[in-house]
């Protein structure tokens, strides 16, 4: 399973007087970004905060994995503060849908991808079962009247209550705003005169991971999931850059 850490901390030492940078981006878009960190092996493993990522960048504990013109280029923490200096005094065009951060004394790409240089654990297929991933998968919307909501005025509902014989499972639980709930009770949706918008399943992937691939910026992602299609993961050759 590939796992998430949105709330990890960086070292202190790094991203002390860190701000984004403006001109490129909203305050607060970059380090709300997240980075896709693949094993020593090349397989995806977690989903990093970008705090997190440089927190390894900077200790030598992880690399960059850049795909420039079909390739994989990989560079450590100084490489590509370098290469992120000399493009912004270039004054190259902004890759659309990039991201940047400003320390005290330099401008610095966000990467969306690196490669943790000492872990090699197999990631496993399992999605875990809970409420954030139900909510994820469902878009954070009310599976009967179609509203999204925030966290805190959803709830989950048993399409098949508890008291017919309804369990716990992706099969048979839905995300619900608490007015669509109440409403419901202790019925199935067509007793209670209510449809449901999709049927829900089992995800295929992590619903966190499929929410990410929505947005084209994290579309270099694709080429290391397990979703990923045999053309897409052999896209690219493997430079390395220290």
């Amino acid at each position: 399973m590939i796992s998430t850490s949105p709330q990890e901390n960086a070292d202190p030492a790094i991203m002390s007087g860190v701000r984004t940078r403006t001109r490129r981006r909203q305050p607060s878009t970059a380090m709300q970004a997240s980075v896709l960190a693949l094993n020593r092996n090349w397989l995806a493993v977690h989903v990093l905060s970008v705090p997190r990522a440089f927190c390894l960048l900077f200790k030598g504990h992880a690399e960059v994995v850049s795909v420039e013109d079909g390739l994989y280029q990989t560079y450590d923490f100084e490489a590509w503060r370098e290469l992120s200096e000399l493009k912004a005094s270039l004054g190259e065009p902004v890759e659309e849908d990039s991201d940047w951060i400003s320390a005290v004394s330099f401008d610095i790409q966000v990467p969306r991808i690196v490669r943790l240089t000492a872990y090699d654990r197999i990631p496993t297929r399992t999605i875990k079962f809970n409420r954030r991933n139900i909510f994820l998968r469902d878009d954070h919307r009310c599976q009967y009247c179609g509203k999204r909501f925030s966290m805190k005025r959803l709830s989950l509902d048993h399409v098949l209550p508890r008291s017919r014989g309804g369990g716990d499972s992706w099969e048979n639980l839905v995300c619900a705003c608490v007015t669509c709930n109440v409403r419901k009770g202790g019925r199935t949706p067509r007793e209670a005169g209510m449809r449901l918008l999709t049927q829900p399943v089992r995800p295929r992937q992590s619903p966190l991971i499929s929410r990410h691939l929505l947005q084209r910026k994290y579309g270099c992602w694709r080429q290391f999931l397990p979703a990923a299609t045999p053309q897409e993961s052999r896209s690219g050759r493997l430079v390395g850059v220290h």
